[in-house]
């Protein structure tokens, strides 16, 4: 007797809606919840649910640490470049887990915008100072008063690396946008469901 699919008095229980009816013999990786899934969901075949929630839990992780690389780059090793390689591997490994159709995968933004985003902050920061009068991307400290703590100091280069963080995410992106669909394009002329 299968524990779900009968009812206490053994007559076989119909699916509740929403359900489906489960065989003895299925996946352990085929989704058995709705809250398991990403919207339109590639065949079980193609899934591997302990990829899809490991990565439910590194993604944010990852993404965190490329933050503090981000911010910690001027005092010791990080900075820019390195920290949006980072969320560009965050991004690559939730589109390897969910594909083109996972949400989180996709970012509101279009690359480009991201890029051009990134790019003007970047030529900015390393112009401003030419106003001021000093050498191109110069620096300098600036004291952000915070309430009831005292002040922040800030280093303007900081600002460059945002905009190369930027960039760089959104050449990941744009990446992965332009291979994940020149891939899934050969899938479709091969026959196979994405």
């Amino acid at each position: 007797m299968n524990p779900l699919t009968s009812s206490p008095d053994g007559d076989a229980a119909a699916p509740q809606p929403g359900e489906r009816e489960q065989t003895p013999f299925e996946s352990w990786d085929r989704p058995r919840s709705p809250w398991l899934l990403p919207g339109r969901c590639r065949t079980p075949r193609r899934r591997t649910l302990l990829l899809e929630m490991v990565t439910r839990g590194l993604f944010p992780t990852i993404l965190v640490f490329s933050i503090y690389l981000l911010c910690a780059g001027h005092y010791g090793p990080g900075g820019g470049f390195s920290a949006g390689l980072v969320a560009g591997l965050a991004f690559v490994l939730r589109y390897l887990a969910g594909g083109s159709t996972d949400p989180g995968a996709l970012v509101p933004i279009r690359p480009p915008v991201l890029m051009g985003l990134g790019l003007a902050i970047a030529v900015g920061t390393a112009l401003a100072p030419v106003v001021a009068g000093e050498p191109v991307l110069s620096s300098t400290k600036l004291a952000v008063p915070l309430p009831g703590s005292g002040e922040l100091e800030v280093v303007t280069s900081v600002f460059l690396d945002v905009g190369v963080y930027l960039l760089i995410v959104g050449v990941v992106l744009d990446l992965l946008r332009a291979l994940g669909s020149g891939i899934e394009r050969d899938m479709r002329a091969a026959g196979e469901e994405a």
